[in-house]
């Protein structure tokens, strides 16, 4: 079945109201995917030629590392737009894997492991299987982070992703600022930290895991201009401040680096730019 790209654009509601790459390879066992998904019908910043070879940059980096599975980030709007301390748009898994091509090939590589948007539902998502050219096929800047966890956690993170426990922590209302500490909403950011603290404290006990959040998670605070994020609650069906008081919180890509960095020793933050 043929996937298309979701560009879910973290925040973006709030500020402005195919070709198949192979890494380099590494001794590690692949995991098999099919390949399922298509280029997104999104407006292009950049040529084919130009996301090719970012995507093989950023999966012979993965690759580099040793990495089996890693959190993988792209900036979905202009640095210039986003609020202060958030840089990317959007973070999904990315995991080694042996890729089923259309053409019936068997090549190693990287699938992207994502929860995106419903197109003609914004406040619903789905999680969706695409690859590192389909993932950056509408950026806005060529910049992507990486976040290769300890050994002993990508392991951990492998058998989340690979079981049933991967889709349990998937709560489909989809909010833009969901907060991390709550259940009820959730946006890419909050899944790829459930999905995290599942691996780390080894239960899908959803209880358990927003304890833990809370008690070690410092997520990020949402710091736009309150007017705007009333205007955005009320008109705009995927901003959602049910799940808030205060100051609204998120998860972002930094808020989970600083997070990984502090509690999973040997885990290793990168950035990936052109050459």
């Amino acid at each position: 079945m043929s996937h298309t790209l979701r560009h879910p654009a973290l925040l973006s509601v709030l500020i402005t109201a195919a070709f198949l790459s192979a890494s380099a390879p590494f001794n590690a066992s692949a995991v098999s995917f099919s390949y399922s998904s298509s280029a997104a019908s999104v407006q292009a910043t950049f040529s084919p030629e130009q996301i090719i070879a970012f995507s093989k940059k950023v999966e012979k980096t993965m690759a580099a590392n040793g990495a089996r599975v890693t959190i993988l980030a792209r900036m979905g709007r202009p640095a210039a737009e986003m609020p202060p301390g958030m840089r990317f748009t959007h973070a999904a898994f990315a995991v080694y894997s042996e890729i089923t091509t259309s053409d019936g090939r068997k090549v190693p590589g990287y699938s992207i492991q994502n929860l995106y948007q419903l197109e003609n539902a914004p406040d619903r998502s789905e999680l969706v299987q695409d690859f590192p050219v389909d993932f950056f096929a509408g950026v806005s800047e060529l910049e992507a982070g990486i976040i290769v966890p300890s050994w002993e956690l990508q392991q951990r993170l492998l058998k989340v992703i690979t079981s049933p426990a991967y889709a349990f922590r998937h709560e489909s209302s989809y909010s833009v600022i969901a907060n991390p500490y709550t259940l009820g909403r959730q946006n890419c950011t909050e899944f790829v930290l459930d999905v995290i603290n599942s691996a780390i404290y080894q239960t899908t006990d959803p209880k358990v895991l927003k304890a833990n959040t809370k008690a070690y998670f410092e997520p990020q605070k949402v710091d736009v201009n309150p007017f705007k994020l009333m205007l955005g609650s009320m008109f705009v069906k995927e901003v959602s401040l049910v799940d808030q008081s205060g100051t609204p919180i998120t998860a972002t890509f930094e808020s989970i680096a600083r997070y990984l960095q502090k509690y999973d020793k040997g885990s290793v933050v990168l950035t990936v730019k052109p050459d």
